[in-house]
């Protein structure tokens, strides 16, 4: 063995190792064959096995034995067993015998930044090779002098399996035989100053749970999924049109086990629950918060460290696959928060992987998230953009994941995101935009369009951005749907002010359609606005108890009957007076209080009535779907509007005041009855019962610029919908 090779793997400075290790054509004293050279520092002796038959190794000292096979052409099977010094054996297939485990496709698809199914090739896989049975492992780490894989399994000892760089991609790769599902690992990196870093796989697809960091080896492609018939037609939707209200969910509160240390439910325990329970409240879709793995609870997931893992807190991957199969049995879409903007510092995971600033930029004015103490993903690198687009995939493929909501896209725009004067670098033509992060958006949506048809993206933008919801054609940013931040700010100002003053502040309630038909929104009313001392829901509103829960029947009737499509955080149902813990399980208990009973029960029937209701979502998108019947009755804090469908028609009546209105007028597109499908101020929904018309005949009295009219009482703090007969 050449001296500086032999030096190389001694110091775990090696690069090639295959060039050196496992058999190579050889000559000895004329004679053809094939030499075997293996280096096992944990060994005292060595022997190869073929056939069933071990030949002694000859004993090159500091853990290299090697052995010449006289006549033997290559490739041949064998294996290696290996005698510590304390008598213990063991015995396993050579690493260094077999091929790259990356084809020339995978290789090609990497180095032009387009491979779609990054994850099937980097990380860790089950495979067998050349009758071997084991793990190939593949990480991309182009600055590091030298990668290992390690484990329990070797003594995290980085010298016993180095791995092959591959030139001009920046992969290391080995095949491992006789690792098995469950096995424990991560990589040893060399850097050029000479450092060693232990790094979890940023492609695995299972870790330890915190505070232990290891990647863990699963086995892929056994679950069996029963979602068939939904996963055939997810291909045709086209959810613009289609009623979505979705309910916000975080999985470790929703529901915990008091009796059993106040424990989070499993995937597979949550399932039936949550899936019940949404189905009944009238709820179209959950969104999960994230449920990538991350070390720090409180995060609630949005510091991610494992891309690709689902969160061990709650079960296995396959446990996450029941959950969503489970919600899409029951007609149930399931949306996943998910994190590109930026990740954590924690050195187990992506900072600095390799030694370099590699998935980061190295400029902190770059590279590090003022607010958060975070890292930013570096856009302009080709294999980052690979890494979170072929990211983006695995969710919507491998989970069956309906859409993705993509958090914090105002910080990925803005270059001075939250930055002072000097603080950020302008772009190349001196402005704020941040170029690469938006063609990388648009490079996620296109391809979730392609590679995951009718699967949705979600933009949770605060800002002003155009075309945020428009075709990339058209100079858009190709996403789905926009949260509407606007709007939730504006409207819960407008709800938390005392009914008084209410008629100053009308333009808070009706500026958002000023605007609606630029993009394709989502109003809502998310855990961002129940943390950090906000307070809940109910807490917000003004008044005693009963005006509070008036207050919220109102508001939720207003956010679900208005244009575009609507998000509800897990436990406002319940209207609860505290704001979120994720410490807690959600107080369910108030249901066993009357007016939080029926408060619950007018949540579920505004969620169902507003699927029946085309009506209420039909045309959404569409100019002619909305039409105010007055937007300017301040002094009675009035307002009414018509959602129109194809072929339907609603009214929608908003008093917010704490007084009826007896008589009041309102012009109607046609004659004929109206009749009340709901009133949030009915006695079962826990509302004062304030006589009012079921059924109401036009007149032809004109009003509001129509030629008919009806004339109703108004209730107080109340929503009312009327449907033609």
């Amino acid at each position: 063995m050449n001296p500086g090779a032999r030096a190389a793997l001694l110091d775990g400075r090696h690069s090639d190792p295959h060039m050196v290790l496992g058999p190579h054509p050889h000559t000895s004293l004329g004679i053809d064959g094939t030499v075997v050279r293996v280096f096992q520092p944990a060994a005292a002796d060595c022997l190869i096995v073929r056939d069933g038959v071990a030949t002694a190794m000859r004993d090159e000292g500091a853990g290299f034995f090697s052995i010449f096979l006289p006549a033997t052409v290559m490739p041949f099977r064998y294996s290696l067993r290996f005698i510590a010094h304390d008598g213990r054996t063991w015995e396993r297939g050579d690493p260094y015998r077999h091929a790259p485990v990356p084809g020339e496709m995978d290789l090609h698809l990497f180095n032009e930044g387009t491979h779609r199914q990054l994850w099937k090739m980097l990380g860790a896989h089950l495979r067998e090779m050349e009758g071997d049975e084991g793990v190939a492992f593949v990480v991309w780490a182009p600055n590091a002098d030298r990668v290992s894989v390690v484990g329990d399994w070797c003594g995290w000892d980085g010298r016993q399996f180095p791995m092959r760089k591959m030139a001009g991609s920046g992969l290391w790769e080995i095949f491992i035989p006789g690792l098995a599902a469950n096995a424990l690992y991560k990589f040893e990196l060399r850097t050029h100053a000479g450092l060693l870093r232990l790094k979890s796989d940023p492609m695995g697809f299972k870790m330890q749970q915190a505070p232990e960091t290891a990647s863990i080896v699963v086995r892929e492609d056994a679950y069996s999924w029963r979602d068939g018939h939904w996963m055939t037609t997810r291909k045709t939707r086209d959810m613009v049109r289609e009623p979505v209200h979705i309910y916000e969910v975080h999985l470790g509160s929703w529901a915990r086990v008091p009796e059993d240390n106040n424990r989070s439910l499993s995937y597979r325990e949550i399932a039936p629950r949550l899936a019940d329970h949404v189905k009944r409240m009238g709820f179209t879709h959950v969104e999960l918060l994230p449920v990538m793995e991350h070390p720090f609870y409180g995060s609630w997931g949005y510091q991610v460290t494992g891309y690709f893992a689902a969160s061990s807190r709650y079960g296995s991957p396959d446990d996450l696959r029941f959950l969503i199969d489970t919600l899409h049995e029951a007609g149930v879409g399931v949306f996943l928060d998910w994190v590109p903007a930026h990740f954590p510092k924690d050195d187990y995971a992506l900072r600095r992987f390799d030694g370099s600033a590699l998935y980061e930029h190295d400029d902190p004015r770059l590279g590090e998230h003022p607010d958060w103490g975070t890292l930013i993903f570096n856009y302009g690198r080709k294999e980052v953009r690979n890494f979170l687009v072929a990211n983006a995939l695995f969710w919507l493929n491998e989970f069956h994941i309906d859409g993705l909501r993509v958090d914090a896209v105002a910080s990925m725009l803005y270059l001075d995101y939250s930055r002072e004067h000097g603080q950020w670098v302008p772009n190349k033509f001196g402005g704020r935009e941040n170029l690469e992060a938006i063609d990388f958006l648009r490079e996620m949506t296109a391809a979730v369009r392609e590679y995951a048809p009718g699967c949705v993206t979600i933009a949770e933008d605060s800002t002003a951005w155009p075309k945020v919801t428009h075709p990339i054609s058209e100079g858009g940013l190709g996403f789905t749907f926009k949260w509407n931040m606007g709007w939730m700010h504006d409207t819960l100002e407008y709800f938390a002010k005392d009914p008084v003053y209410r008629r100053f502040h009308h333009d808070d309630l009706t500026f958002a359609m000023m605007y609606e038909g630029t993009e394709h929104f989502i109003m809502p009313l998310s855990h961002d606005e129940m943390v950090h001392l906000k307070g809940s829901l109910f807490h917000k509103m003004p008044g005693d108890r009963w005006q509070k829960l008036a207050n919220l029947r109102a508001l939720f009737a207003y956010q679900v009957t208005r244009p575009g499509k609507s998000l509800l955080f897990m436990g406002s149902e319940l209207a609860p007076p505290n704001e979120w813990n994720h410490d807690q399980s959600l107080d369910w208990h108030l249901e066993q209080e009357p007016d939080r009973a029926a408060f619950k029960a007018y949540v579920a029937r505004l969620g169902n009535l507003y699927q029946e209701t085309h009506a209420l979502w039909e045309r959404d998108g569409e100019q002619g779907g909305f039409e105010w019947l007055d937007v300017a009755d301040r002094d009675s804090s009035v307002l009414s509007y018509i959602r129109h469908g194809a072929d339907s028609h609603a009214l929608i009546l908003l008093n917010l005041l704490p007084t009826p209105h007896q008589r009041y007028r309102f012009g109607v597109p046609h004659a004929g009855e109206y009749t009340t499908v709901l009133s949030s101020d009915a006695a079962a929904w826990g509302g004062s019962g304030y006589a009012t018309s079921a059924t109401v005949k036009t007149e032809g009295i004109p009003y509001h610029g129509r030629q008919q009219s009806i004339e109703i009482a108004l209730p107080p703090l109340s929503a009312m919908i009327l449907v033609p007969v």
